[in-house]
């Protein structure tokens, strides 16, 4: 089966926006169109996407592994197609995948600052895969925790990111200085694999509404800073290993030399 991008568009769309109008207002195309196309798109996969009332529209199962896949798969189309561009340009450019609350950036000056011909892009990569950027051919390099899939990857290590406890600053342990890890048995913790798909910003709410605490990088805690939530240092948690990471077949100059620089720049930082 051959998928249609313009009806994967048009889905995703309708999956950001979970309301017919507002989605078709964005693809600039009428609204019955675009419901004919996400029946259209439902037949040609077999399975229900949607969970359609007079109100809302709600994702299946289905539909949410869909949004997920033509959130990477556009992305990647929308790369590919900007590669060929800038060959037919001549533009030479290279882009760097970042975790949350990873600065880059300093390395990105270091590397312009010899390179000024170089168009710099950066993306953030998602907390739970990572590498995905630099397999979906979005990105050349990334600047990373690990762990993640390794396989295919070249892996330069950096520093580490330690671990830190964020809870409603209204919350029984928040006036410590510190926790250990026994501070926090029996306390209603995150489960990441089952929030895989929420957003740092879901996270954070969930966790400021004193619903859950939650062990994230001291790096994310200090970019994502609020005055309703704390980070206390959790003295026995190990910390998490940061890293340059790169397809282990490149050998291309650009990639080089940026791995070179920023190397001993993020290791200085």
């Amino acid at each position: 089966m051959d998928l249609d991008l313009r009806k994967l568009r048009y889905f995703a769309a309708l999956a950001e926006h979970r309301h017919f109008g507002r989605a078709a207002e964005q693809l600039f195309i009428a609204q019955p169109v675009l419901s004919r196309q996400i029946k259209s798109l439902e037949q040609e996969l077999g399975c229900t996407l949607l969970l359609r009332t007079t109100r809302s529209v709600e994702l299946t199962a289905a539909g949410k592994q869909l949004y997920e896949e033509a959130q990477q798969l556009l992305s990647s189309v929308t790369a590919a197609v900007r590669r060929v561009h800038d060959v037919d340009q001549g533009v030479q450019r290279l882009v760097v995948a970042f975790s949350p609350g990873l600065p880059v950036s300093e390395a990105i000056r270091a590397f312009t600052s010899r390179h000024a011909d170089v168009e710099i892009d950066v993306i953030p990569s998602s907390w739970w895969e990572p590498d995905r950027p630099l397999r979906d051919g979005r990105a050349q390099v990334g600047y990373l925790r690990r762990q993640f899939d390794e396989s295919g990857l070249r892996i330069l290590p950096i520093g580490h990111d330690p671990r830190v406890a964020c809870m409603p600053a209204t919350h029984p342990l928040a006036g410590r200085p510190e926790l250990t890890s026994a501070d926090l048995d029996g306390e209603r913790m995150l489960d990441v694999p089952r929030r895989r798909t929420s957003s740092l910003e879901e996270k954070f709410e969930l966790i400021a509404s004193g619903h859950v605490i939650a062990l994230i990088p001291l790096s994310i805690a200090r970019s994502y800073a609020r005055p309703d939530l704390v980070h206390l240092p959790v003295t026995d948690a190990p910390a998490i290993e940061t890293c340059l990471a790169v397809a282990a077949d490149r050998r291309d100059r650009l990639v080089r030399d940026f791995l070179e620089i920023a190397t001993a720049t993020l290791r200085r930082a």
